[in-house]
């Protein structure tokens, strides 16, 4: 491929010895929270992205090019990750897995999409894909999506008498929120509480004083685990044990460490176990012998996305992102997930989330 970036190594012993052309290399990003309180999702993105180029790059890679990863700590923090994406178009990369956190995903995809640069999220914010991009994608569903799959749950199963809806006032999390609240107003489910914590509080005493004196039976959570965690364990400690449902950014094993035994029975919705589809088995095993955990959802959004955008460079026999990016939308494509399909967007058709009963070992079942 004329258009991948050629790597020259310099012979220094002698000059007559002139140049030695090495393989091709396709320079790639890993842009996520490598630090901060939800670095154990950046874990997952990090690690899957990294047996998954690992296995290509030993397959031969594509055409004979390798991928040549470079890691971006973002932190979770929208300004940092609006420096990670400047930092990733001045080292002339154009194929960007990243990033996590919807908060950090929207400001830095309107840096790669004014540079030109290719990015494959696990973001789940709708806005993030409503802007008429040409060069942005995910691997996951969307919010507007999971919420209506919780709040069905919550409306025609679980059909308590109060529900609280409480987030983190940040983008992911209040957008989760908000698409549940929706769903269950409109189903006339009894919404009793709509209201925001700050993320990073440790104490949350007189909320839960709030929703004792409410009664509430069932509380949804939108945003991530550190707070969702701390709330269950200081409500089950003064004997008050709502039923407790959040989306996937609580379905991980240290929202049990948190909560202990009072994350038993929380009820999430997550992508579908992956790691158990026999053809992944490659994936898993790599993983399984560098003491990685396979089980993570963001581990297999993460192969996904390396594989369609390898898959897409093969077929256009090119490494222009607005090649591969008019590939996938025009094309679907076998990945660890299954086949993946985009529309104009560059959103997943057809993505359904699963709903699972979270345990206090840290491991989820499906409901």
């Amino acid at each position: 491929m004329t258009l991948f970036k050629k790597s020259v190594a310099v012979m220094a012993l002698s000059a007559a010895m002139g140049t030695t052309a090495q393989a091709d290399t396709i320079p790639v990003a890993i842009a996520g929270p490598m630090t901060g309180s939800v670095s154990q999702y950046g874990d997952m993105w990090f690690q899957g992205a990294h047996a998954a180029i690992e296995l290509i790059n030993k397959a031969g890679g594509v055409d004979g090019n390798t991928f040549e990863i470079n890691e971006y700590d973002d932190a979770c923090d929208p300004k940092q990750a609006v420096a990670v994406a400047n930092k990733v178009v001045s080292d002339g990369i154009q194929f960007v897995f990243g990033h996590l956190c919807s908060s950090s995903t929207q400001p830095a995809t309107d840096v790669y999409e004014d540079e030109g640069v290719i990015a494959v999220t696990t973001s789940t914010n709708p806005a993030i894909t409503e802007r008429g991009y040409q060069l942005i994608f995910r691997t996951i569903g969307l919010d507007s999506d999971q919420g209506p799959t919780a709040g069905e749950l919550i409306a025609n199963k679980i059909k308590p008498q109060r529900v609280a809806i409480i987030h983190d006032k940040q983008q992911y999390g209040e957008g989760i929120a908000t698409s549940v609240h929706n769903y269950l107003k409109d189903a006339g489910v009894n919404v009793v509480m709509f209201e925001g914590i700050t993320a990073g509080d440790k104490d949350f005493s007189s909320l839960i004083t709030k929703m004792k004196r409410e009664n509430i039976d069932l509380v949804y959570y939108g945003g991530y685990h550190p707070e969702a965690g701390l709330i269950m364990r200081q409500s089950h400690d003064t004997g008050y044990t709502p039923q407790f449902v959040g989306p996937e950014a609580l379905g991980n094993k240290e929202i049990s460490n948190i909560a202990g035994e009072a994350v038993e029975g929380l009820l999430v919705t997550l992508p579908s176990r992956y790691d158990l589809l026999p053809q992944n088995k490659a994936i898993v095993d790599l993983m399984k012998s560098k003491g990685q955990d396979p089980t993570g959802p963001f581990v297999w959004t993460a192969v996904a996305g390396v594989q369609a955008f390898a898959k897409a460079m093969d077929a256009t026999d090119s490494t222009d992102p607005y090649k591969v990016g008019d590939y996938l939308r025009g094309n679907s494509v076998d990945t660890a997930m299954g086949k993946l399909t985009w529309d104009q967007k560059g959103d997943l058709v057809g993505f359904k989330f699963g709903i699972f009963t979270w345990h206090a070992d840290g491991s989820g079942t499906p409901l």
